[in-house]
């Protein structure tokens, strides 16, 4: 797995970055993929959904595999 700062952070981060979740759906993190989509969605409708997109930005780019 890609450690903290690698490529596949990288490209994990710009993923998430044009898709809540999609970067933490390329690093195989299912679960926490939809948490941050349906999150993000339901947060876009009262226009709070910026909370949750920068937060899988971050998540996708800082994960470190165990």
């Amino acid at each position: 797995m890609p450690s903290q700062g690698s490529a596949g952070n990288v490209i994990a981060a710009i993923c998430s970055f044009f898709i809540p979740g999609l970067g933490q759906l390329v690093q195989g993190r299912l679960l926490m993929a939809i948490v941050q989509f349906i999150l993000a969605s339901l947060l876009w409708i009262i226009l709070m959904g910026w909370i949750i997109h920068l937060w899988s930005i971050l998540d996708a780019a800082l994960f470190k595999a165990k």
